[in-house]
């Protein structure tokens, strides 16, 4: 029950930074999160070569502290998908939002179902292999019929408070992001 429990978890976490990374119109440093950054030939996140800062809602404010690598992040966010382009002033790169389009935001709700919908078939997955070795335990005879029953319905307690989960998850975001 542990196992299941912790690997439930971890898919929540897996969702909530897939969907921490979706911009909502407004500026938030961790669509940043998976960019990297040629750094003396190693690839570093972004984060580990500058400061990153939001001076205002619809700006992102990155500072290096070796302004001799400003090109290359630069290019690195041009590389990714965060669909932005950076303006550097050859201090800081600013990463300005623009409003998101009614057609984006409908875009991107599809998007945030979609994930909570694979969020919950790992869950399942998850509830799946736990009854499978919970069954095996019963055919092995390490426990009883009734232990198979009251177990069956304890991961089916924790997969519907997770979906649940899920389910605000994705609603919020949803918000967030139709929030104009």
């Amino acid at each position: 029950m542990k196992n299941a429990e912790s690997k439930m978890e971890k898919a929540i976490a897996v969702l909530q930074s897939d969907l921490g990374a979706i911009r909502a119109g407004r500026a938030n440093p961790a669509i940043l999160d998976k960019v990297t950054v040629e750094y003396y030939g190693v690839p570093t996140p972004i984060q580990q070569v500058g400061t990153i800062a939001v001076p205002e809602p619809k700006t992102i404010t990155i500072q290096p502290w070796d302004a001799s690598i400003l090109g290359e992040i630069e290019k690195a966010i041009l590389k990714s998908d965060v669909g932005i382009n950076p303006n550097n002033d050859g201090k800081t790169i600013r990463l300005n939002f623009p409003p998101l389009t009614e057609e984006r935001r409908k875009e991107l709700v599809k998007g945030i179902s979609k994930r909570g919908e694979e969020c919950k078939v790992a869950l399942r997955n998850v509830r799946r292999d736990s009854l499978e070795a919970f069954k095996k335990q019963k055919k092995d005879g390490e426990i009883t019929e009734d232990d198979l029953k009251d177990l069956e319905t304890k991961i089916q307690k924790l997969t519907d408070k997770f979906v649940a989960s899920v389910d605000t998850i994705v609603k919020d975001k949803e918000k967030e992001i139709l929030e104009v």
